[in-house]
């Protein structure tokens, strides 16, 4: 891959009671250079998570970004989201990368919702993509990709992966969401 490809990840973080969730948006080069970087936010339990990503993409406007590294399908306590609607908007791949096995999120989702908020969460779960392994330097993530076949994910996720088992776009971007919550709830402290 040509040192100058670009992949946006977008990875949260969640620290304190506000019921909000950071978002980040890291544009991060194959070559590890990164050069751009959007927020947003979206509701814990909520269900504007895919609106949240969106904004992120809109915000960037960087027609340059190849490939978008989500760092989770359910962000912010179940606020799943739709990597259907995410292509489409971005109209170019999409990968999402988790990093612990699972049985998967149904259960999780019965537990925690009923009626009309479980069907429409069990909606959008059940229209991901498959989810598989991929062995990363004796680490495992779990890749669903939308625009891409398997062997080009596979590829794509190694290039982006310097060392260990966490692409660099969603590393970075998971570094910048920790900080701005850090920053935010500096100002919640300080009144």
């Amino acid at each position: 891959m040509k040192s100058g490809v670009r992949a946006l990840g977008i990875a949260e973080s969640y620290r304190g009671d506000r019921g909000r969730s950071t978002l980040a948006g890291a544009v991060v080069r194959a070559d590890r250079v990164c050069d751009g970087l959007a927020y947003s936010s979206c509701r814990v339990g909520g269900t504007d998570a895919t609106d949240a990503v969106i904004e992120l993409l809109d915000e960037l406007g960087r027609p340059d970004v190849r490939y978008v590294l989500l760092g989770a399908i359910a962000p912010a306590w179940y606020n799943l989201l739709d990597l259907s609607r995410i292509h489409e908007t971005a109209d170019r791949p999409v990968i999402a990368v988790t990093f612990e096995a699972s049985d998967g999120l149904a259960a999780g989702l019965r537990d925690a919702f009923s009626g009309s908020e479980l069907e429409t969460r069990l909606e959008t779960y059940r229209a991901l993509p498959e989810r598989r392994e991929l062995s990363l330097d004796g680490d495992t993530v779990y890749v669903r990709a939308i625009g891409l076949e398997s062997t080009e994910t596979d590829d794509i996720i190694r290039a982006f992966t310097p060392e260990g088992g966490r692409p660099e776009p969603i590393r970075v971007a998971r570094l910048a969401a920790r900080a701005a919550d850090s920053y935010a709830r500096s100002f919640d402290h300080s009144e």
